[in-house]
């Protein structure tokens, strides 16, 4: 659920904006077609970009990362 006055993280914003080379070959492709899901396995299972590094884009560009209480 948003909160108001913030926007959400867009789906493979992090992807585009350090140009992953595996995004940019699935930008080539249309969305949810047979070339782009295979291309997209390599994001599923052996990820170019760690965690910490999407964690610290995140921090960079004011992300904040947050939960309910309960």
């Amino acid at each position: 659920m948003p909160i108001n006055g913030y926007v959400e993280y867009k789906s493979r914003e992090f992807c585009n904006d350090v140009k992953c080379p595996v995004q940019l070959e699935m930008n080539a492709h249309k969305l949810g077609s047979e070339e782009y899901e295979k291309i997209r396995q390599t994001c599923k299972t052996n990820c170019k970009h760690t965690a910490r590094e999407f964690h610290y884009w995140l921090i960079g560009k004011g992300y904040l990362i947050v939960k309910p209480e309960k």
